[in-house]
């Protein structure tokens, strides 16, 4: 789950990092009001994507005027970076902060490390908006540092990093500190990563958090209720907000082909093999292994709602999850829906043949596959004849 900046930057304050006043404004007049206070501003557009500032989301107002115009026109329109793709994200909030005139940026990010089991901490000297340049054109000045989940932050790992900012002996403390926070939010709520890009060193030779953005494991948040009162629904793609809230695993893909599998690993194997066969999924579904007629139901109504499936492929192999439970579903949610796409259905395992005729006499014209092959084949079939 991701959230907003001045969401992540409240949390890393309350992690004792060193962030600037702001105030999250919803309207041209909200804006006004937090430039009179802070005098000039900043004006930040607050959607999930990185590249804002090159896409017109980041303004400078230099009084309450400039910040109540900038505000009208930036909330309200639709932001396009490289991250959100041509759709864009609509503007709801902006984050109204005080102005920095930073000395030096730098990069630093918190995330998992599956080679050591463990935290690792990315880092670099040139932060900023050029970050992923410089990891592709010169990674000799990415920094990379394991740490041990048990053992936690050790000081000689930030005194190096201290050392390569060049960094003066106080504003080594500063860096410890704003690692060692770091480290605790990361793990103490479950997060996937904590970026601050850039940490800037300031006009006053302290260091201070400009941007920053923190992901949570979607696995972990049912630790933590409090978090997903952060979830921003405007921002979440609408198929897989529904699939959550009715306990279905969903992500959204670029394909014509939808699937409905249950169990993960044979539902990136159905994707792997309509791929093998020149298909192209619509998206990654698991229905899980309890899933009742109700979810197979919602499952082919979120399928549906995307407008770019042409044919659904439905691959159960009945162990926990029965053959007869997906059949009685399906059947359901054709009837009452009114699928009017091709549906390729393969079933093996516990009670298919009970599911199988249950399918044969419900007197809809699904097409039988007698396996995986064979499934993806037709789905492609299928749903390039529907696209003509």
């Amino acid at each position: 789950m991701k959230i907003h900046e001045y969401q992540a930057k409240e949390l890393l304050k309350a992690y004792g990092l060193p962030v600037p006043l702001g105030f999250v404004v919803t309207t041209p007049e909200e804006a006004k009001v937090a430039s009179q206070t802070l005098g000039a501003a900043v004006l930040k557009a607050q959607v999930h994507s990185g590249g804002r500032g090159k896409a017109g989301g980041v303004k400078l107002a230099k009084n309450p005027d400039e910040a109540f115009d900038i505000a009208s026109n930036m909330l309200g329109m639709k932001l396009v970076t490289k991250q959100t793709g041509p759709e864009g994200k609509i503007v709801r909030k902006i984050l109204v902060t005080e102005v920095c005139q930073p000395q030096k940026e730098y990069y630093l990010c918190v995330t998992g490390d599956d080679e050591h089991a463990g935290l690792m901490i990315v880092a670099s000297a040139e932060g900023g908006t050029e970050i992923e340049e410089t990891a592709i054109k010169h990674p000799e000045r990415i920094i990379k540092i394991p740490v041990s989940v048990i053992e936690g932050l050790q000081g000689n790992e930030t005194l190096q990093l201290a050392e390569d900012f060049k960094l003066s002996l106080v504003q080594s403390g500063e860096l410890q500190s704003i690692l060692a926070g770091m480290v605790k939010l990361y793990i103490e709520k479950d997060c996937s990563l904590v970026e601050i890009n850039p940490l800037v060193l300031g006009s006053n030779n302290h260091l201070e958090v400009l941007d920053a953005k923190i992901t949570f494991d979607d696995n972990a948040l049912f630790r933590h209720p409090e978090l997903l009162e952060l979830m921003d629904v405007d921002e979440e793609d609408p198929k897989e907000y529904k699939a959550t809230k009715h306990g279905l695993s969903y992500v959204t893909l670029d394909g014509n082909i939808g699937c409905l599998v249950n169990g993960a690993g044979l539902a990136m194997a159905t994707m792997d093999i309509i791929k093998n066969f020149g298909g192209h999924p619509a998206n990654f579904l698991d229905v899980g292994g309890s899933a009742t007629a109700e979810k197979v139901k919602t499952a082919f109504e979120i399928l549906l709602s995307d407008t770019n499936v042409k044919a659904i492929f439905i691959n159960i192999f009945g162990g926990i999850m029965k053959c007869d439970t997906i059949a009685t579903g399906v059947v359901a949610a054709t009837k009452e829906i009114g699928i009017k796409i091709p549906i390729i259905v393969r079933l093996e395992g516990t009670n298919v043949d009970l599911g199988r005729q249950i399918l044969n006499e419900s007197g809809l014209k699904l097409i039988s596959a007698l396996d995986m092959a064979d499934g993806a084949r037709k789905a492609i079939k299928a749903a390039s004849e529907a696209s003509l």
